[in-house]
């Protein structure tokens, strides 16, 4: 139920982080741009890549929820644990969703659980990489301040 509501707000969070991003350097130009506006617009800029990222990564989990429904000739083992060790097909009772970090997880009968090889940490590359350009324009926002 978390991923309708999830998805609207990354959307919006996504053209949120972007406008500012492209708008700050569209206004000023990239050229004439201080070295922290550059960081701040690029900070902005990597995080709507990481919101977009954990947006796609929410799409693909709404189609694993509705794969996993388990119904019909074809719900046994659910189609979104199915994975190439058909042994592990008849252990799994459950699945559940984690957002963080973003996963379909298949839990087993012996208590055990294992998660299918979609959703990337693609998404956690670019949101360390925005941290960065954050924290390195609030480093250049003080020094400029302190001269």
């Amino acid at each position: 139920m978390a991923l309708l509501f999830l998805i609207p707000l990354c959307i919006i969070m996504l053209f949120g982080l972007a406008g500012y991003g492209f708008g700050s350097l569209g206004r000023v130009g990239i050229g004439q741009a201080s070295r922290a506006l550059r960081l701040r617009s690029g900070a902005a800029i990597l995080g709507a890549i990481t919101v977009a990222l954990y947006t796609w990564g929410l799409l693909h989990l709404a189609g694993a929820v509705i794969g996993a429904d388990g119904t019909g000739a074809s719900g046994s083992p659910r189609p979104s644990c199915r994975t190439a060790d058909q042994d592990l097909w008849s252990t799994v009772v459950d699945s559940r969703v984690d957002y963080l970090p973003l996963r379909f997880v298949c839990e087993t009968s012996d208590g055990g659980s294992y998660v299918p090889g979609y959703i990337g940490p693609a998404a956690a590359a670019f949101g360390l990489s925005a941290t960065v350009c954050a924290a390195a324009a609030a480093v250049e926002s003080e020094r400029r301040a302190r001269r």
